[in-house]
C-alpha cells in the first residue's frame, strides 16, 4: 500500500504528481471516488429514461450536429462513433511519459464525480496506467476547445479494443494485446465517449511536465550562472539584499539570495575587482531570472486549478438534478499561461548564450575560447554558435499560439484556444533552454578552471566535482558535441541539495 497513489476528490499538486512520477506508484479508486462516480451514472441513468427532452452528447449529436436526436437504442453506438472518428491525430508521437501523466490527469478529473461515467470505464484506464499500457497519441490535431479531442480519442481508443499503445518499449496493436491481457473491450454508455474526449488533459499534461521541468532549470540557471559569474571574475554588489528590497519582486528577491548563498566563501570573490561593473547578462541575472521565477509560480497557480477541474462537457450535477452544457473544456486559461511560460522560459536561455559569448572573447585573463593554443585548437568557439541556434529557434518557438482562433464544427465551434499548439512549443522550449544550460555549464567550468589556484565556494566546488565525474576539461580539440550530450544528461539526472 506504500507505493499506491489513491485518486480522491483531494486535489493533485505539483509535488504530489511529481512523487507518483518518480517512485512509479500505482493508482486506485478510492471508496469515495468510487461512490460520485456511481451516484452520477446512476442519476444520469434515470435522467435518460425517464425525460425525452434532448441532452448534448447524451442524446443528440456533436458539435453543429446538436440539434440531431439520437434514439435509446443508439446511445452506445453513438459514444463508438465519437471516439473512433475523432481520433485524427498526426506528427509525431507525444513522449509516453506525457501520455502517463495525460492519463492520471484524465483519470483524476473523471473520478470527481461529474462526467457520468462508468466505474468500470475509469478503472480500466487505471489498469492500463498500472500495466504501463500507454496509447499512442500524436502531437497534432486539437485546437484547445471543445476539449483536446483528437489526442484525448487516441488516448481512448485502447478502451474499446482499438488502437495502437505503448507496452514493454514496444507499439503494440491494442486489438492482438487485449486478449493477452484477459479483457474484454468496455462497451461505453451514454455519455461517456464525450466525457472521455472534452477535456484539457492533452495541454495540462505538457504544462505540468514543462512546469516540473522549469522548477528544476530555474535552479540551475542560478548555480550555473553563478559559476559563470564566478568565471568571469564578476562581482556580487548587484546581488546585494538592500539593492533586491528596494525593487522587492518576489522571483528578483530570491535569486539574489540564492546566488549570495551558492556562492558564500569563494575566494575568487573575495578578490579585488579591477572592472567598474559588469555586462547585464551577469549584472542583471536577479532582475532576469526573477521574473522568471515570478512566472513560474503565476503558471504553476493556473494550471493547479485546472487539473484539479471537471472540464468535459455536458457536465452533471446529481444535486442539482442539472445536466448544463458549457464551456469548461476551453483551454484558454492554459493556452494564454503555456505561451506566457514559454517566453518566460526562453530569457533564461536568451541571458545563458550572452554570458556563453562573455566567457569565450578573450576577456578578464581568460584566453580566447577558453583553451590554450588558440589557433591550433579552436576551443569553445562552436558551442556558442549552437547556443545561439537554439536560442533563435526558441525565438521563433515563442510566438503566441493563443493569438490565434480558427472557425471549426461548421461554425458552432468559432473561437478556439489553439492551446494544443503552445502546449507541444512549450516542451521544445523547455527542452532547448536545458541545452544551452547545458552548453553554459560546460563553457564555465571551463573558465574556471583558469582562475585556478583560487577556488571559488564550497557549493559549487562540490557541484563541478560532481560535473567532472561526467567531462573533463578541454586541453586540446576534441568532438565536442559528445561533451555537450554528458553535460545534458548531468543536468537531468542531477539532484539539488539547499544553497545555504
Amino acid at each position: 500500500m506504500e507505493n499506491i497513489h489513491q485518486i480522491s476528490p483531494q486535489p493533485l499538486t505539483l509535488e504530489r504528481i511529481e512523487e507518483i512520477l518518480e517512485k512509479e506508484m500505482k493508482l486506485e479508486l478510492s471508496a469515495e471516488s468510487v461512490h460520485r462516480i456511481e451516484k452520477c451514472r446512476t442519476y444520469l441513468d434515470k435522467k435518460i429514461e425517464n425525460h425525452d427532452q434532448p441532452i448534448y452528447g447524451v442524446n443528440t449529436g456533436f458539435g453543429s450536429l446538436c440539434n440531431i436526436r439520437i434514439s435509446k437504442s443508439e446511445l452506445s453506438t453513438l459514444q463508438r462513433n465519437l471516439v473512433m472518428s475523432h481520433a485524427c491525430g498526426t506528427g509525431d508521437m507525444v513522449d509516453p511519459k506525457i501520455v502517463q501523466l495525460m492519463m492520471l490527469l484524465k483519470i483524476h478529473a473523471l473520478a470527481l464525480g461529474n462526467s457520468g461515467v462508468q466505474v468500470k470505464t475509469v478503472q480500466r484506464l487505471i489498469d492500463m496506467y498500472n500495466r504501463e499500457i500507454y496509447p499512442v497519441v500524436y502531437q497534432q490535431g486539437s485546437l484547445g476547445a471543445s476539449g483536446d479531442l483528437a489526442p484525448l480519442a487516441h488516448m481512448s481508443l485502447p478502451l474499446l479494443g482499438l488502437g495502437e499503445v505503448i507496452y514493454n518499449g514496444a507499439i503494440y496493436d491494442f486489438s492482438a494485446l487485449i486478449p493477452d491481457l484477459g479483457w474484454e473491450p468496455i462497451e461505453l454508455t451514454s455519455k461517456e465517449g464525450l466525457a472521455l474526449l472534452n477535456g484539457t488533459q492533452f495541454m495540462s499534461s505538457h504544462a505540468v511536465w514543462a512546469l516540473l521541468k522549469a522548477f528544476k532549470l530555474n535552479k540551475y540557471a542560478d548555480i550555473i550562472g553563478a559559476l559563470s559569474l564566478e568565471a568571469f571574475n564578476g562581482q556580487i554588489e548587484p546581488f546585494y539584499e538592500h539593492l533586491q528590497t528596494i525593487r522587492p519582486h518576489k522571483g528578483q528577491i530570491e535569486t539574489a539570495r540564492n546566488f549570495r548563498a551558492i556562492l558564500n566563501g569563494s575566494e575568487i570573490l573575495a578578490q579585488p575587482k579591477k572592472s567598474v561593473q559588469d555586462p547585464y547578462s551577469f549584472r542583471c541575472i536577479p532582475q532576469v531570472h526573477g521574473a522568471t521565477k515570478d512566472t513560474v509560480e503565476y503558471v504553476a497557480s493556473v494550471v493547479l486549478t485546472e487539473i484539479n477541474s471537471v472540464t468535459d462537457n455536458p457536465i452533471v450535477f446529481p444535486d442539482q438534478d442539472q445536466v448544463l452544457s458549457g464551456g469548461n473544456f476551453h483551454g484558454q486559461p492554459l493556452a494564454l499561461v503555456m505561451d506566457f511560460l514559454a517566453i518566460a522560459m526562453a530569457e533564461l536561455a536568451n541571458i545563458s548564450e550572452r554570458r556563453i559569448a562573455q566567457l569565450i572573447l578573450g576577456l578578464r585573463d581568460l584566453p580566447a575560447f577558453l583553451v590554450m593554443n588558440p589557433g591550433l585548437n579552436s576551443g569553445f568557439m562552436i558551442p556558442q554558435y549552437t547556443a545561439a541556434s537554439i536560442v533563435s529557434q526558441n525565438k521563433g518557438l515563442c510566438m503566441p499560439a493563443s493569438v490565434d482562433s480558427i472557425v471549426s464544427s461548421n461554425g458552432q465551434e468559432d473561437h478556439v484556444s489553439m492551446g494544443a499548439n503552445a502546449a507541444t512549443k512549450l516542451v521544445k522550449v523547455i527542452d532547448n533552454v536545458e541545452r544551452v544550460l547545458a552548453i553554459e555549464l560546460f563553457n564555465a567550468s571551463q573558465a574556471i578552471e583558469f582562475r585556478k589556484p583560487l577556488k571559488t565556494s564550497p557549493f559549487l566546488q562540490d557541484f563541478l566535482a560532481q560535473y567532472r565525474l561526467s567531462v573533463e576539461p578541454v586541453t586540446n580539440d576534441k568532438v565536442m558535441f559528445i561533451e555537450i550530450e554528458k553535460s545534458i544528461q548531468f543536468l537531468q539526472n542531477g539532484r539539488f541539495g539547499n544553497f545555504q
